[in-house]
Formats: structure tokens, sequence, C-alpha cells
């Protein structure tokens, strides 16, 4: 008797810890995340070393027919599933990736019987989640809200971005990502802007640094951002503004296969564990089909810029072909209006000319819709699926390499799915996309092979508006690689060595050449133009003809935001250290290069003058020691 009733007690045992959350813990056990139910809302937390990082925050989301944000328990605790994935990106901070996580599925269930998964991945460099509801009848689910928060201890600092309205700015071209960040402020600060704060959102807790972020938009969800109030510092998902949708399309998520979310994402390590972290594509979809041959990454020339609109005619842009001829790149970039100013049969022209020469056209585009004013052309030439197929096809038959496509109007469904549509279609007519005047790519470099670089930030055309935004670009600079560059390729089109029309240039050379480097992008488009490169040492456009158009890995080797960077990029057996200050008074560093062996190189670095360059030859088998000069930089190259 008593036998049998150690046995059931037993199997009670049993039968209750399926059903106990069980913590989720990182392959090498530094991260554990933990499950709890505090009356019927379901809250997860995480910590670092047995150290508390993000506090119990909620968990749930409500569709058209399910609620899952209260009198919820959860029902089930799966057994933890390895997962391991290897990859190879060809525009991105590294070529080769490994991931590897520990994977846990926690089945909710709410009042009304229904369940839900939520979906838990640990790594070694952080967390990520995501919901999952079945829907076998295939019947239409629509999103209402979703509670999900990130819960910060007390005195954590955070370096945001405040979300645009949407509908305002320029042509009501907003929101487009395009503000200045806000840096080492107390978490739990309100957004200026009701509009809340966008993605990527760094944070830092005592000795750990967060990044959060999401990941694998399908265009079946909208894109997310964090809420504009964070009470007790726990930030909320938010959804798009009304405004946000493809004309007369829907805002929030809905389908009718399984509802999938997005990935929430949070980076987790000491710096350099979240600058090296690869999650913003680790957990992207795979690769759709693409002739491999077509994904050339490089370097463009490009004209707009610093000479804006009167200069897209057909006489400047064969200038700025030579210019890439010159320059060893491989592309040229014609901006709007280049229809009305050049034409297709001119243009036919120009891009047979710069064929010749190996250099690939990309030619511009309005993504319009009735979402912006903006009257560049072409316009509203890519709405549909039978009209991109037309466009597209003609571009192919002109031997144009690529579009960018500017001034998207948001981060509803309906526009996330314009984004997937034209991806789809492009990458059907092997044509490579930049899209500009949009929103965060979240991994769809990865996914789509033909998205070679997104814009998504405030970046150097605007320092060539404004004498406001040109005093603020050191800082700003300084910011973006350890948030919106961190995972996702970024079209700054950075680098300018003479003069701006009507503006003070504030950055040294050693700061602009400094940026070939740091940023991040499947085509890099130079701002400097001609005339400006004329200026530069032979050494200096020399660097720039040889730089490398991918990387195969990196290193993060000193930096804080929005005030210093130092990282290493290689490319073959060649290491590249590129360094910029942003500060107001010049900074010593000492430099542990002992990662790169025993190589010798040179540096670039600033002269004594704002606009002077000097070189030296230097080795990589001790330390070394640099003077970055104020809002200055440098590039090195170990061979």
């Amino acid at each position: 008797m008593n036998k049998i009733y150690i046995g059931l007690i037993c199997l009670l045992f049993v039968s209750c810890a399926k059903n106990t959350p069980q913590d989720l813990a990182s392959p090498d056990k530094h991260l554990q995340v933990h499950l709890s139910n505090n009356n019927g809302v379901v809250q997860y937390s995480i910590t670092r070393a047995g150290k508390a990082v993000l506090k119990e925050s909620t968990l749930g989301i409500e569709l058209s027919d399910a609620d899952f944000t209260k009198s919820v328990s959860i029902k089930n605790t799966s057994a933890v599933k390895t997962i391991s994935d290897s990859y190879e990106m060809m525009v991105g901070k590294k070529h080769k990736i490994t991931y590897q996580a520990n994977e846990q599925t926690y089945t909710l269930k709410n009042s009304a019987g229904q369940q839900l998964d939520v979906v838990f991945r640990a790594s070694n460099d952080g967390v990520a989640f995501r919901y999952q509801f079945a829907n076998p009848k295939k019947q239409l689910i629509t999103f209402k809200n979703e509670t999900t928060g990130f819960a910060f201890p007390e005195s954590t600092k955070a370096w945001m971005q405040p979300m645009a309205v949407a509908q305002t700015g320029w042509s009501n071209t907003n929101p487009s990502y395009e503000e200045h960040y806000l840096m080492d402020i107390a978490a739990g600060t309100a957004s200026p802007s009701p509009a809340g704060w966008v993605f990527p959102a760094l944070f830092k807790t005592n000795d750990t640094w967060m990044l959060l972020t999401e990941v694998n938009l399908d265009g079946s969800f909208h894109a997310s951002r964090l809420q504009q109030q964070s009470e007790k510092g726990e930030y909320k998902i938010g959804t798009p503004m009304a405004a946000e949708v493809f004309t007369g399309g829907n805002l929030l998520a809905e389908t009718t296969s399984d509802l999938v979310s997005p990935w929430r994402v949070i980076a987790i390590g000491n710096l350099s564990t979240v600058m090296e972290s690869t999650l913003g594509t680790d957990l992207a979809d795979k690769a759709i089909s693409f002739d491999k041959k077509l994904i050339q990454p490089g370097h463009a020339s490009w004209s707009w810029v610093i000479l804006k609109d009167d200069y897209t005619i057909f006489d400047v842009q064969k200038k700025f072909v030579d210019y890439a001829v010159d320059m060893h790149w491989d592309y040229t970039l014609v901006d709007a209006d280049w229809d009305k100013k050049i034409g297709y049969e001119k243009m036919k022209e120009l891009v047979d000319y710069a064929a010749t020469k190996n250099i690939g056209i990309i030619l511009w585009y309005n993504s319009a819709g009735d979402w912006n004013t903006a009257p560049f052309t072409p316009r509203s030439q890519l709405l549909t699926h039978e009209q991109r197929v037309a466009e597209f096809s003609r571009l192919r038959e002109m031997g144009v390499k690529g579009l960018k496509i500017d001034f998207f109007g948001g981060d509803g469904r309906s526009m996330i799915a314009y984004y997937i549509d034209i991806l789809k279609d492009a990458a059907a007519h092997g044509l490579l996309i930049n899209f500009h005047g949009a929103t965060l790519p979240r991994g769809w470099q990865r996914t789509y092979p033909n998205l070679m670089t997104m814009e998504a930030i405030k970046g150097f055309e605007f320092t060539t508006f404004s004498q406001a935004d040109q005093d603020a670009v050191a800082t700003h600079a300084a910011m973006s690689p350890f948030a919106r560059n961190l995972f996702d390729p970024m079209d700054f089109t950075p680098m300018v060595f003479g003069d701006i029309p009507n503006i003070k240039r504030t950055t040294r050379n050693g700061f602009e050449i400094a940026e070939s480097v740091l940023f991040i992008s499947g085509i890099q488009h130079f701002a400097e133009i001609p005339e400006g490169m004329a200026t530069a040492p032979e050494y200096v456009k020399t660097f720039l003809q040889e730089l490398p158009r991918t990387w195969d890995d990196m290193k993060f080797i000193d930096g804080v935001p929005g005030k210093y960077l130092i990282l290493a990029r290689k490319a073959g057996d060649s290491w590249y250290v590129a360094g910029i200050n942003a500060e107001a008074t010049e900074k010593n560093v000492t430099l542990d290069l002992s990662f790169l062996g025993d190589k010798k190189g040179f540096l670039i670095t600033d002269g004594n003058s704002e606009r002077e360059f000097t070189q030296a030859e230097i080795a990589s088998g001790k330390d070394m020691t640099l003077a970055m000069k104020s809002r200055g930089g440098f590039v090195a190259v170990f061979k």
C-alpha cells in the first residue's frame, strides 16, 4: 500500500513537472530565462551570471477571437531542443556564420481553453522569443493588441531614437527612422514623440549591455516599436500609427495561416559580445532562391548628395561613371527625376557606356502611392505586381543592375507586405534593391540576398541641409554602429573630404575616411564627388580603390556609444582597423592588436589641419598608441 501511495506521489510529481515552467539556459549557462505566472499574467525574466538583467516582464497577445493577455495559465513546457545553424552572408559584418541556441516552447492556455505557444531561444549572446497561434481551420486571424514588455532594473541607462509621427515632415514622408538618438538617458524616460521609440534600442545595466530589436517580418505582420511611455521602466511593444498603410491596405497583422509573430530579440552581454553578435540574421528566415552571381556588393559614385537635383543630367552622370572607373568602384547611382531629365532611351545609352567600363547603373524610384506628396519621379510605377513585372523587365533588358526606392509610408502590415513584394519581384528579375526613406531591415538581407542596403538613418544628406545636423553628425555617426548598423546594413552615404555647399563641415578627414570601414552597407554610396576626391593624397585614393566590398569577420576593440568607436574588420588575410572620436577633446587610446598576429601595415590619420591626412608604417606585434583628434579618426591596414 505504501509503495502504491509513493508511486502515485511520484507520478503526480512528474506530471506536475511537465506543466511547471523550467528555466531555459544558454549553451554556456551564463544566461537564464525564467517564466512565471502572476495572477493570470505570464511573465519572463532574464539573468546573466546569476544577476538580474531583465526583471519580470509581461508576455501576452490578443487576437480577434483569442485573448492571451489575462487569465492565462502555463499548460505545458516542452523539452529543450538544441538549435544549430550555419549560413553565409554577402552583406554584413561576417561572411560565414554559425548559430547555436537552446529552444523551449511554453504552451499557454486562456480562460476559453485556447492555446498559444511562446517559443524561447537562448544563445550565448542573447535571448529571443515569438508567439505562435495555430490556425488549422485557416480562418482569418487579426491582431488586436500585444502586451509584451521589457522591464529593466533601476539605474539602467538607454540610447534610443524617437519614432517620427506619421505623415509629418517634408512632403509627408515620415516615419523613416531619421531622428537623432537620445543617449545615456535614464531607462523609463518618455519618448518626445507620441509615436514612441524605434528599434534597435540599446540599454546598459551595471556591466551588462542589451539591445532590443525584432527580426523576421514576412509580410503577414506589422513592424513594431516601443511605446512612448514606459511605466516603472517596463517598455511595451507598440504598433504603427493609423496612417502607416499602403493605399487601401490594413494596419495590423492578419493571416489565414498560423499566426507567427516576429522574433523579439534581446542581445545580451558585455559590449564586445553585443557588438559582435549576429542575432539579427541568425533568427531570420533562410535565403530565397537568387542567382549568386548577381549578388555583387560594392562601392558607388553618386552625384546627388553634394550636387542635388539640377545635376541629374546625362553629361554629369557620365562623368560620375568615369569617376567610379577611376576609383575602381562598381556602381553609379542616378537619382530622382532621371526619367524626365535623361529619359529611358538616353539612360539605355548611359547603361551601355557604363557596361563597357564594368560599372553598373542603379536607378531611383519614388515608392508612392498616396502616402507621400514628394513630386519626384519615376513615381507610382511599382504599386502592383503587374507594374513591377513590366518595369523590372524593362530595366533588366536595359542592363540596369538595381533600384533605389524612396519615401515609404511606415510600418503597417500592408506597407511591410509592399516591401516584401518588391523584394520578391526584383529577385525574380535579378535586380538589387536599396530602400530609402524606409523602415528597419530586421534581417531581410539574409532572406532576400538582393537587398543590398536600406537607409533608416539620419544620414549624411541631412548634414547638407542644415548646419545643426552637421554640428551633430560626429556624435550621431559614433552612435549608429552601436544600434542601427549593429545587425542591419545602413545606407548612411558616408565620406566627404572637400567642402559642402553652404555648410561648414565639422569633422576631420580622418573621421570621414574611417566611416568607409566602420559603416556596413552592401553597396556603399560614397558622398564625395570628383573635385573633393582630387584634394586627397594618392595613398588615400589607393586605400579607397582597394577597400574590400565584403567582410569575413569583425572584432570590437573599444568604444562608448556616441563618443568613440574602434573596430577591426577582416577581408581574406587582411585586417582593417578604423576608429573615430566624436568628442570635443583629443583622445589617447592604446590598442591591443595581438589578435592580428605578426603583420605589417600602414596608418592613415589626421594631420595638423582639419583637412590634412598623414600616413605612417606600423606593425601589429605590440600595442599601438594613438592620439585621436577631436572629431577625427583613422584607418589602419594590416596584411
